[in-house]
């Protein structure tokens, strides 16, 4: 499919301060990339994170992105947004040939052009709002020895990792401190998430942007769910699954609205 302007990424804004994000959501490429592409259409997808734009969904507010990470990766720093070696791309090759200057400069511009629409966004939202919380969405592999390989030890790939690595910790710990315990404790018909934080994923260039501009209005929680809902392999979805991890962001989005409005109370009762 050829991209548009308009299908590039998507921005819904005025629903509330809580922002569902899902840079990796996308598959789409350029038609003149595609050809360039040393990778087939099933590894692409493998390293892509489907179904997180459903998620980022049912936050009130979200940005969705539908490129391809291996066209431009928006969540690395603009010099690193497209891959250039296989040590960026999980030992893959990406690319057949090199890629041309005009291509490379075209992925350059839209990645500086996505975040001045973001810094935007984020501060039309301080305005509004005078905090918000980004909810980073992302999910990784634990096979990559292949579809019958030994999974990744539990013992340092929790079931959701969260990221928190750039932000002041003190600062935002009962935004952290609460969702956590509310992704902890959802029900999974009598079952709970391993649930921890900074594990193996501390967050990315989303994030260390944020925490770098908005580091007392903006919070984001950058998190990784363990692809244990799908089959990384074939790319195919256990849907029963899907759905119960979306519940359990729901409930813990009711709680982050919780702790905003606590947080706004005491803000204006400490101001009168």
């Amino acid at each position: 499919m050829m991209l548009t302007e308009a299908t590039r990424w998507e921005w819904h804004e005025d629903g509330g301060p809580v922002i569902g994000a899902a840079l990796h959501a996308g598959h789409k490429v350029h038609r003149d990339i595609k050809g360039l592409l040393a990778l087939s259409e099933a590894d692409r997808l493998r390293e892509e994170d489907p179904y997180t734009e459903e998620w980022a969904r049912f936050c009130d507010s979200w940005i969705i992105v539908n490129r391809s990470r291996f066209e431009l990766d928006l969540n690395r720093p603009q010099a690193q947004t497209v891959y250039s070696m296989s040590a960026e791309s999980w030992g893959q090759k990406v690319w057949r040939k090199k890629l041309p200057s005009p291509l490379m400069e075209r992925s350059l511009k839209e990645h500086a052009e996505f975040y001045l629409e973001l810094d935007a966004f984020l501060h039309r939202c301080v305005r509004r709002y005078g905090t918000f919380v980004i909810l980073d969405l992302h999910s990784y592999n634990h096979r990559r020895g292949g579809p019958d390989a030994i999974p990744s030890d539990p013992a340092t790939a929790p079931e959701l990792n969260i990221g928190t690595g750039s932000m002041n910790r003190e600062y935002w710990a009962p935004i952290v401190d609460r969702f956590t315990q509310d992704m902890r404790t959802f029900d999974f018909s009598g079952k709970h998430l391993d649930v921890r934080e900074n594990v193996n994923f501390k967050g990315r260039y989303l994030a260390e942007y944020v925490h770098r501009h908005f580091p007392t209005t903006g919070c984001v929680l950058a998190l990784e769910f363990k692809k244990t809902f799908m089959d990384e392999w074939s790319g195919t979805a256990d849907m029963e699954a899907v759905d119960a991890r979306g519940r359990a962001l729901q409930a813990a989005i009711k709680g982050l609205y919780e702790v905003l409005a606590s947080s706004y109370e005491q803000r204006h009762s400490h101001a009168r």
